[in-house]
């Protein structure tokens, strides 16, 4: 990651006091850079969060507009985007009044419930039915729930919290009992017949109580989606925030870095003339793709160095003590990293296969040592 005109792997070589500097600093820079460190961190996080966040809500985008315009849009709306604990209070109340609207209205079909039980045919479905007592050993295999209508009343009465949640379970219960009856019981008993009679006079009602069934639930489900609907702006505002908090935090270790660099350059000193020959000739001595990653870092911090063109010309001498340390710091690892590593049979031969791609790109460099002495005037 890059802030300002320092990386942060730059920085690290020079807190570590990778870079010569009066000992009396050293300290203070592995503090300053732990610190820097530590917060970028911290604000990779949250940008992830950011990122997935978007990342999430894509799919659902409106029609597409810049980051930038969506974050800015949305600053000036985040003025009327209820809290969460509003939100959470909104939700507590609508599941209260949804939940006694339905508590109601399954009063209300308790009166078809009774009916049913009131009805001539209905003593065989009053309780469970006797297995043992009427020796009918295969009903459990037959039957997978069995279900009556003392069952269904105990759970409509229930206060515990275990009872019926919506009057379609309700529903679904009583409708149990007689087809339960009607599988166990041939088409020819007695017990079938009166079940078959109750089933059809119990859907005849049901279909007369389903439109206050269904008007609740569109009403439900349209108080769902405005919740749902207020918690997304909820979520955009909260992520929006946090881009801005991120932007800022960005900015100010931006500017810290940039002091630092400054007080680093201040109190370390410059690199010789020496340690520049050496160093042109250890970019020689580079592999070609350490040569390119060498000339990236010239470029990152020199907008007229051209590290990608068909001749390249290095003058250390116009680099400023940052990038020569930071070269300095790469050579060495990348020189040092080749001679404790074992090249195998197959990196040998990519190794002779890049040899005559480096030639050239080599010869150009090595003129680094050259530029590295005083220019001669020309006659």
């Amino acid at each position: 990651m890059h802030l300002g005109n320092m990386s942060i792997e730059e920085a690290i070589d020079l807190g570590q006091g990778k870079v010569e500097c009066n000992s009396d600093q050293v300290d203070v820079y592995k503090t300053k850079v732990d610190e820097l460190i530590t917060k970028v961190d911290k604000i990779e996080q949250r940008v992830n969060e950011v990122e997935q966040f978007y990342s999430n809500a894509k799919q659902n985008a409106k029609p597409k507009t810049s980051r930038s315009a969506s974050i800015h849009k949305d600053k000036e709306k985040e003025k009327n985007i209820p809290s969460m604990k509003k939100l959470q209070l909104d939700a507590s109340r609508r599941q209260a009044a949804a939940a006694k609207r339905m508590q109601d209205l399954m009063r209300q079909f308790g009166s078809i419930f009774r009916q049913m039980t009131q009805h001539k045919f209905a003593w065989p479905f009053m309780q469970p039915v006797d297995v043992e007592g009427l020796g009918l050993h295969d009903y459990y295999q037959i039957i997978d729930r069995p279900m009556d209508f003392s069952t269904i009343k105990n759970q409509m009465e229930a206060k515990d919290g275990t009872g019926y949640k919506h009057v379609r379970e309700i529903y679904s219960d009583i409708c149990l009992v007689f087809k339960n009856a009607m599988k166990y019981n041939g088409e020819s008993s007695e017990v079938y017949a009166m079940a078959a009679k109750l089933l059809e006079k119990f859907e005849e009602k049901w279909l007369q109580f389903l439109p206050k069934v269904t008007d609740e639930e569109k009403k439900l489900e349209g108080e769902q989606a405005e919740a749902q609907k207020s918690l997304q702006l909820f979520q955009e505002a909260a992520n929006v925030k946090m881009a801005w908090d991120i932007h800022d935090e960005l900015q100010d270790i931006s500017r810290q870095i940039e002091e630092f660099r400054e007080n680093v350059q201040k109190n370390c000193r410059h690199i010789s003339t020496l340690e520049k020959r050496n160093l042109g000739a250890a970019l020689c001595n580079l592999r070609p793709e350490d040569l390119s990653k060498a000339l990236d870092m010239v470029a990152q911090n020199d907008s007229n160095f051209q590290a990608t063109a068909e001749e390249v010309e290095l003058d250390l001498n116009a680099q400023s003590d940052a990038t020569l340390w930071r070269l300095k710091f790469f050579v060495n690892d990348a020189l040092k990293g080749r001679s404790n590593s074992r090249p195998d049979e197959g990196a040998a031969e990519k190794n002779d296969n890049n040899k005559n791609i480096a030639t050239k790109r080599k010869r150009e460099m090595c003129d680094v040592r050259a530029k590295t002495t005083k220019r001669k005037k020309k006659p």
